[in-house]
C-alpha cells in the first residue's frame, strides 16, 4: 500500500529544501509540492506587470488576475501561470528576492493558503516552505527544519545558477542571501521559525547524499510504527 505520510520541510532560503524534498519524495514514493515556486510565480507576475513587490496594496489589487495551477509531468512539478509553464524563469536571484517580498504580504499568503492545504490534505506528500509545519500541515507525520550557514547556501546557489548559464558572482549571491535572511528575520508574517516538534538538520558540511540519508533517518525515527504505510 502506498505511503500516505505527510512530511513537512521548513527552513531559511537557500538551505536546499527543494532539492532535499525532491529527493525524499523519490525515495519514499511521495508527491513533492514546491510551495516556494508559488510565491516566486506571483513575484514574477507582479514584476512583469511593473508592480512594486514591496507595495502590499498594489500587489493585493492584482491578485484576482493571477491563475495558478500545479501540474506534474513525469514526477516533476511545474507551475502554470495563467496557462503558461513558467519553467526556470522563477529561479533567478531577482525572483528569489521578489518571492521573499510578496510572501511577507498577508493577502498573498491567504491567496495561496487553500491551494497548499488542498495538496496537503490528500496526504502522501513532501512539502517544503517556511510555515509548512506550523500553518499549512501542522498534522505532518514528520517535520524537518533544514539549516545551513549563509556562505554554504550562497555557494550552492552560485553553482546551481552558473550550471544553468546564469551570469552571477558568489559575492552577489552571498550579499543577496544575507539580505534575504535579514528581511526574513524582520518580517511579522510567517517568519522562518521551526514548529515546536520539528527535527533540526544542519547540512552546512553535508553533500546531498549525506543530507538525504540523515533526513531519511530522522523521518524513520519519527514515523516508526505509524499505521500510514
Amino acid at each position: 500500500m502506498k505511503r500516505q505520510w505527510k512530511i513537512a520541510l521548513d527552513g531559511p532560503s537557500g538551505a536546499g529544501k527543494s532539492t532535499l524534498a525532491r529527493a525524499l519524495a523519490k525515495e519514499l514514493g511521495l508527491i513533492y509540492v514546491d510551495t516556494g515556486a508559488l510565491y516566486r510565480t506571483i513575484g514574477l507576475y507582479m514584476t512583469r506587470k511593473g508592480v512594486d513587490v514591496k507595495d502590499a496594496d498594489a500587489v493585493a489589487a492584482r491578485l484576482p488576475e493571477v491563475r495558478l495551477e500545479l501540474v506534474y509531468k513525469n514526477g516533476s512539478q511545474s507551475v502554470l501561470l495563467c496557462g503558461e509553464d513558467v519553467g526556470d524563469s522563477i529561479r533567478t536571484p531577482e525572483m528569489s528576492l521578489a518571492a521573499s517580498a510578496v510572501s511577507a504580504i498577508p493577502a498573498v499568503r491567504e491567496f495561496l493558503l487553500d491551494i497548499q492545504r488542498d495538496m496537503a490534505a490528500k496526504g502522501g506528500v513532501v512539502m517544503d516552505g517556511r510555515d509548512i509545519g506550523t500553518v499549512i500541515m501542522p498534522d505532518a507525520d514528520a517535520k524537518l527544519f533544514l539549516v545551513a550557514s549563509p556562505a554554504a547556501r550562497a555557494k550552492r546557489r552560485y553553482l546551481e545558477l552558473t550550471a544553468k548559464g546564469v551570469e552571477c558572482s558568489f559575492e552577489q549571491i552571498l550579499m543577496e542571501t544575507n539580505a534575504r535572511d535579514e528581511a526574513d528575520r524582520q518580517r511579522n508574517i510567517a517568519p522562518a521559525v521551526p514548529a515546536e516538534d520539528a527535527l533540526f538538520l544542519d547540512n552546512s558540511d553535508l553533500n546531498l547524499t549525506e543530507t538525504v540519508a540523515e533526513a531519511l533517518n530522522l523521518i524513520a525515527q519519527k514515523c516508526a510504527g505509524k499505521a500510514r504505510s
